[in-house]
């Protein structure tokens, strides 16, 4: 009842399962993922146990396809289940049981498994993994969710559509580098939730992913001069040695403090507090 794809950067430190169905909140049963270990997508029958057996066989060095074999090996209702695994080398594996619900079937190859049953079609996961190996200049969560869509544009589940999700894990990735969650997106019941999840990743990555170092500008000279102009315009006190105080101070509040750096300052945060300042004139030099 469900579309995925499980797939890992071709560096291996990334891992990550987007997934759409027509089943509430399928982004809280399929995705499972562990940094620098492996993911895997459970869908048809779901069997949550295969999450965290998975991942176990998955740390301690058992290629995607026999970690496949083991588990549905062990499931007497393997015939129902639909499993998709990768793990930090080699090619992905999937498995689709003989009584899941047509069409149902999967593809695979290096770092990624796309799989899916009650589509459309053989062509939603001809789609997913097509998008999947154009979009290689793509990052990593945008290229797997420019792939969910491409499975959605195909035709997706055939009863329709209710949930999506997206999970990818990277080692100290997640808020803070105090987690190895990097983004947990879910569209639980929405009329269109392959969008919505779109538009959540938007949001996502303007506030939380990390600035392009080549980017950045230095918090001095007519650029702090603006970031001054512009805090107090919003009525945040700025001190008489510069303004990065009450940046961190406003940064907060608009929860982009994810986006700061000592001493400088990412184009985005300068655009986003353009956009929310009443107008200050912005100096000829500034970026």
């Amino acid at each position: 009842m469900t579309f995925s794809l499980v797939a890992r950067s071709a560096d291996s430190r990334l891992h990550g399962v987007v997934v759409a169905s027509k089943f509430l909140a399928a982004g809280a049963l399929v995705p499972a993922a562990e940094a620098q270990v492996g993911a895997l997508a459970t869908q048809a029958h779901v069997n949550l146990a295969y999450r965290p057996q998975g991942l176990t066989l998955l740390r301690t060095g058992v290629p995607a396809a026999d970690v496949v074999a083991g588990l549905i090996a062990a499931d007497a209702e393997r015939e129902h289940r639909q499993l998709g695994v990768v793990g930090v080398s080699g090619p992905g594996a999937s498995w689709t049981g003989p009584a899941c619900h047509p069409w149902a079937g999967g593809r695979t190859g290096d770092g990624w498994a796309a799989q899916g049953n009650v589509l459309t079609g053989p062509e939603v996961v001809d789609a997913l993994g097509e998008a999947w190996l154009a979009g290689s200049a793509l990052p990593f969560a945008e290229r797997l969710v420019a792939a969910l869509r491409a499975g959605d544009d195909a035709g997706g589940d055939r009863r329709g559509r209710q949930s999506a999700g997206l999970l990818v894990v990277e080692r100290d990735g997640g808020y803070g580098g105090r987690s190895d969650v990097l983004i947990d997106l879910r569209v639980d019941d929405h009329p269109d939730p392959v969008a919505e999840l779109g538009r959540l990743f938007a949001v996502h990555t303007l506030l939380f992913s990390r600035p392009d170092p080549a980017t950045l500008l230095d918090l001095s000279g007519a650029v702090a001069d603006e970031v001054a102009a512009l805090l107090r315009a919003l009525g945040h006190p700025v001190a008489d040695d510069g303004p990065e105080g009450a940046l961190i101070s406003w940064a907060g509040l608009e929860n982009l403090e994810e986006r700061l750096v000592p001493g400088r300052i990412d184009p985005v945060v300068l655009t986003h507090l353009r956009g929310v300042a009443p107008h200050v004139p912005a100096p000829r030099s500034a970026s």
